[in-house]
């Protein structure tokens, strides 16, 4: 099995390739970062999400390779403590949308013709409860934004893949111990991967559209 996640250089995204390695897997992990860790068995790719030039390019490398389970994980959360009053300029908004709407979209329209090839292929988009509708306690507004953009993306998309035979997960991670979740945060990076890993592997067409948490409770949207 070849899993591609993006974004895989820290936090959720490296545990998750770290545990994909151990298990025999051949899981391949992007990074627009040039100190990426060897992880023994896995593969790096240089990918910045919002560029697609680079989508492009890193399809091509990976002509004829079937990816059975793509993971788009890469996202920025910048305004964590913007003013309502004062924060969120333009040029935030625009950034985040690029990275966490736009370049899930570009992921998978990119690695489209490789997931085709593969014989039950999967993409699971981390998401977060913070881009529920229901659940809106105010704050954050380009995250939350972004995230239920991301979820309404996720929906569509797995409308038209369907048919294709490849079904669609978005999953929010738990509130995870990373340099984004911080350390007060409720899980470790090796709980919310063992959780999201069972997530991936119950994911199937009949289950296509779902939106749940790591530990498989399903989410409103």
């Amino acid at each position: 099995m070849t899993p591609l996640i993006t974004g895989a250089n820290r936090g959720i995204g490296l545990r998750l390739l770290q545990d994909y390695a151990a298990e025999g897997m051949s899981p391949i992990g992007t990074t627009r970062a040039d100190d990426a860790p060897r992880i023994e068995g896995a593969r790096w790719e240089a990918l910045d999400v919002t560029d697609r030039k680079q989508h492009e390019a890193l399809a091509a490398r990976l002509a004829g390779q079937p990816i059975d389970l793509l993971v788009c994980n890469a996202g920025q959360y910048l305004d964590k403590h913007e003013a309502l009053e004062t924060g969120y300029p333009p040029a935030m908004w625009a950034q985040m949308f690029a990275a966490n709407v736009t370049g899930v979209f570009l992921t998978v329209q990119a690695l489209l013709p490789l997931l085709r090839r593969a014989d039950a292929p999967k993409v699971a988009i981390i998401a977060s409860t913070m881009g529920s509708s229901e659940r809106a306690p105010g704050g954050s507004y380009i995250y939350r934004a972004s995230k239920a953009a991301a979820l309404n993306l996720g929906r569509n998309l797995a409308v038209d893949l369907k048919p294709m035979g490849i079904a669609v997960g978005i999953y929010h991670p738990g509130w995870v111990r990373t340099d984004m979740g911080g350390a007060a945060a409720d899980i470790d990076v090796a709980e919310a991967s063992a959780g999201l890993r069972a997530r991936f592997a119950a994911l199937d067409l009949d289950g296509t559209g779902c939106f749940e948490t790591w530990n498989g409770q399903p989410l409103p949207y």
